[in-house]
């Protein structure tokens, strides 16, 4: 079934669907603004000094807070990697979009998004952006249709199958479809850490790209799990664990590398032209992750849970002389948001729908921002609905519904006190949910050879 096909049939004309049409917006510049959008993984809503958190320093992100705008009612497209970065891709939630759970394949990469994907790189080539993608990508496999620059990016390094972003000191990485070693990491050594590869790439791009409209796409792999980093810095000596330590420095050198990123915008006369947003795929993972820093913060949940932990996501957006400094905003959005935000930004059109709406109007602190019927998520069996106050799990069959204004931390389940938006959450989880004709929860599509070598003579 084609997407145009499975869009129509999928009946995406429902409660809390935004048209695809770009809305002006009424400060807009003389130029496009270049957009960095830094996508950290498996950060929980408490890892950052910003949103609470004590013991990690992250001073740089920080600053991005007193200069910009937190979002506090912010969330990740799903409470895993894979489908969450479809929903930021593409627009639609996870009631619509292909990718709609992690499926390993059993070559190196990932289930592919189809050809004809919208997404958020192809809307801003048609814009005239230079497009990067620079980190861990997730959504195909190498030469796949969905490999990123068959999907919109002129230029991509970085992990191409998520499973590989699982080491921070691998034997290659990928340079748009070239394969790159690192002779380094062999044999048992670890001399060259994907990170820093990453953010050198990223520097190098913006210096590259800085005197024409550019979109660099920067999904670091940290804090996801192994915890690897070259020195625990300033926290070598704290009586902590190895890895509590580890997982300090890591976030901290993630602070260190946005910081960096805010110079370089300085340095090259930039600031004001661009706006840099910072947030992260899902919540925090289990484990270490999760006890060590009380990663979820005030939230129930963590990465894999459709509650709190597991999708509300920390972000924080920055843009010297447009967005306020020191503004907090409690505006309801998600992953399915930003396609529509950075298509307005760059005066793209957006040729086919999606759930999202733009949240322009907020960046710019005006009163006239739209607002979402409700969000919407589904994983496996289990799903989820924020709609104004009201947040209503399905497990196992079951609703739980929770006032977020009196409880954020998802304690008191009150369906049984308030049966009129139960059943109305409900009615929501059934229309949201559309069979992709692509993607159930068994990935029925392409799957390349696995190559075998070839015995000596």
């Amino acid at each position: 079934m084609l997407r145009r096909r499975f869009l129509k049939v999928a009946g995406l004309g429902v409660l809390g669907l935004s048209l695809g049409k770009s809305v002006s917006w009424s400060d807009q510049p003389k130029s496009k603004p270049n957009i960095i959008y830094i996508l950290a993984d498996d950060l929980g809503y408490g890892h950052l000094g910003c949103f609470g958190q004590k013991e990690i320093k992250t001073p740089n992100i920080d600053r991005m807070a007193e200069e910009g705008m937190r979002f506090t009612d912010h969330y990740a497209g799903s409470a895993l990697c894979a489908p969450s970065r479809c929903v930021l891709m593409t627009g639609l939630h996870t009631g619509h979009c292909f990718i709609r759970n992690n499926k390993p394949l059993p070559v190196e990469g990932n289930v592919p998004i189809p050809a004809e994907s919208q997404t958020l790189g192809k809307v801003l080539q048609r814009s005239g952006y230079i497009t990067g993608a620079i980190g861990k990508w997730g959504l195909g496999y190498p030469g796949s249709e969905g490999d990123p620059v068959k999907q919109g990016f002129d230029h991509f390094f970085g992990y191409n199958c998520q499973r590989q972003a699982h080491s921070y000191y691998p034997d290659h990485l990928w340079r748009n479809d070239k394969k790159v070693m690192l002779h380094g990491n062999t044999n048992g050594q670890k001399q060259e850490y994907s990170h820093d590869l990453l953010t050198a790439e990223a520097l190098e791009f913006i210096r590259k790209n800085h005197e024409r409209p550019f979109f660099l796409y920067l999904p670091y792999t940290i804090p996801h799990a192994a915890f690897q980093v070259p020195d625990l810095g300033i926290y070598a000596d704290k009586p902590w664990s190895q890895v509590k330590k580890t997982i300090a420095a890591m976030i901290s050198r993630m602070d260190r590398d946005t910081g960096r990123i805010l110079e370089l915008l300085e340095e090259l006369k930039i600031n004001r032209q661009t706006i840099v947003i910072f947030t992260s795929d899902n919540g925090c993972a289990g484990g270490e992750l999760l006890k060590s820093f009380d990663g979820s913060g005030v939230l129930r949940g963590q990465k894999g849970t459709l509650y709190e932990g597991g999708i509300r996501s920390p972000m924080i957006a920055r843009w010297p002389g447009m967005i306020a400094p020191g503004t907090v905003s409690n505006h309801i959005c998600g992953f399915q948001d930003i396609l529509v935000t950075f298509g307005d930004l760059g005066q793209a059109a957006i040729e086919e729908e999606t759930d999202g709406i733009s949240i322009v109007p907020t960046l710019l602190g005006k009163n006239n921002q739209k607002k979402h019927a409700y969000l919407y998520w589904e994983l496996k069996d289990n799903r989820a609905v924020r709609m104004d106050r009201w947040k209503a799990v399905k497990t196992k069959g079951k609703i739980e519904l929770f006032d977020l204004q009196e409880d954020i931390s998802e304690k008191n389940d009150v369906a049984r006190q308030q049966p009129d938006i139960v059943a109305k959450m409900s009615r929501i989880m059934e229309e949201a949910h559309k069979d992709s004709g692509f993607f159930t929860w068994t990935y029925k599509g392409p799957i390349p050879e696995k190559k075998t070598r070839k015995p000596k003579n």
